[in-house]
């Protein structure tokens, strides 16, 4: 029998302007969370929703929040001090037991990728991030990530408004061409581009993990929205974060379709 979680009330503490369409809420609450896990963020009389975690500190995490439907909307209407209830955190963890790693993150992807890297650098290893997205405006976290001689930053964007021109995983195969010494490949962003990176993985021989997004309702493991054809694992208890070998067991629709959310006719 499941026990149910009832949300636990915490107000906004910050709110960072990243793009004109996404933010960073900040919330002083230890969530004792790992890099890929998400927690659910519940507005009253709104809806709850799940966000992975993209910052946290020993009692103060944060979620970044890209505005795309009525939800993130009505987020956005909020101001610092105002209250929100969340659950969790909830489902699977990247390895950070990795020494070189390269990171590859698409879009508002790099989210929860940018936790993963905090802690792969607190643990010592060389991060080499690549982030892309279509153009300048849409990059998060132009302030946060800076080069030092553990961590490297590879900015690429569609039209070469920011960066390198060209696609994440154009530069991914750069970099593993000139590093040998790269042994996983971590990813979160478009499925099409999770799923070169995979193959990138298979022909450089190193390992893979990465954070699969599919539609959620109850953000724990009961309602079945989020399965995967045709094994029904759900990316909310068994993911979202994936090694290559559960990916290809399991995801046979891998980086060609996902369903969405259900629509009443």
């Amino acid at each position: 029998m499941i026990k149910l979680e009832q949300p636990q009330a915490i107000k906004i503490a910050k709110i960072i302007e990243e793009t004109k369409d996404s933010r960073t809420f900040g919330f002083y609450h230890s969530t004792k969370a790992k890099p890929g896990q998400f927690i659910l963020l519940w507005l009253p009389r709104v809806d709850m929703k799940p966000f992975g975690i993209s910052r946290q500190e020993k009692n103060y995490f944060e979620i970044t929040v890209c505005k795309v439907g009525p939800f993130t909307k009505a987020l956005f209407h909020k101001k610092v001090g105002d209250w929100v209830g969340i659950q969790g955190p909830y489902g699977t963890s990247f390895d950070t037991s990795y020494k070189s790693v390269a990171i590859v993150a698409g879009g508002y992807g790099v989210a929860p990728l940018a936790f993963l890297a905090d802690v792969l650098l607190e643990k010592g290893a060389d991060v080499t991030f690549i982030y892309g997205a279509k153009t300048a405006d849409r990059l998060i976290y132009q302030k946060r990530f800076k080069n030092n001689p553990n961590f490297k930053i590879i900015w690429v964007t569609d039209d070469g408004s920011f960066g390198e021109r060209g696609f994440a995983t154009d530069a991914l195969e750069r970099v593993l061409v000139k590093n040998n010494k790269i042994d996983a490949i971590f990813c979160c962003g478009p499925e099409i581009m999770e799923a070169r990176a995979l193959e990138l993985s298979d022909k450089y021989d190193t390992g893979f993990q990465s954070s699969l997004e599919r539609y959620m309702k109850c953000g724990f493991g009961v309602c079945g929205q989020c399965c995967v054809d045709n094994s029904g694992i759900r990316i909310c208890k068994e993911g979202p974060v994936l090694s290559k070998e559960k990916i290809k067991r399991y995801v046979q629709e891998f980086g060609q379709y996902k369903r969405d959310r259900r629509k009443d006719k």
